[in-house]
């Protein structure tokens, strides 16, 4: 018969600052978010794929950059080929997920824009973790949030980085 569950939600020591210890933890809490992304895809008819690019077009321009998506920029980010592009664009265009505009100045230029219903869908969908992120991050002072932010910014560059080198 098998022991008690373990919680595996359960915080980690306090002191565990280790490598493992956040490389256990970021993974973990990369599982969780693929999961999410996954029954997201299902429960909608996508591909993991699909959900990778509506994920790419929310966050554009979250950089600071003005550059609208393109099928182009968004190829290169998820590391797609043209004709893949096209396909994944295709279905979220079906689904409602995404419009595909022309540029006023030039017409051969195709923006990619988060179409109002599937945004919708999208945020009825995700707002349990919004919620959750909320209220994790009310547990945490400011200047613990400016660590953690700090700390999620340098991976995210340092992983950007670390993929280019290997492209």
């Amino acid at each position: 018969m098998a022991g008690p569950k373990e919680d595996v939600h359960a915080a980690p020591p306090q002191d565990s600052t280790d490598l493992q210890a956040f490389a256990v933890l970021l993974r973990r809490m990369n599982s969780e978010f693929n999961r999410m992304a996954h029954e997201f895809a299902q429960a909608h008819g996508l591909h993991t794929t699909d959900v990778q690019a509506l994920i790419a077009l929310l966050d554009s321009g979250s950089d600071g950059s003005v550059q609208p998506m393109t099928p182009g920029r968004l190829g290169e980010q998820l590391n797609l080929t043209s004709g893949a592009v096209t396909a994944c664009l295709d279905r979220l265009e079906r689904a409602g997920h995404v419009r595909r505009t022309r540029a006023p100045d030039d017409r051969r230029v195709v923006h990619l824009q988060y179409a109002p219903a599937g945004r919708e869908v999208a945020r009825d969908y995700f707002m349990p973790l919004a919620r959750t992120t909320d209220a994790v991050r009310a547990e945490f002072d400011e200047a613990e949030l400016s660590v953690v932010v700090r700390f999620l910014a340098s991976m995210n560059d340092r992983l950007t980085l670390l993929r280019g080198a290997r492209d």
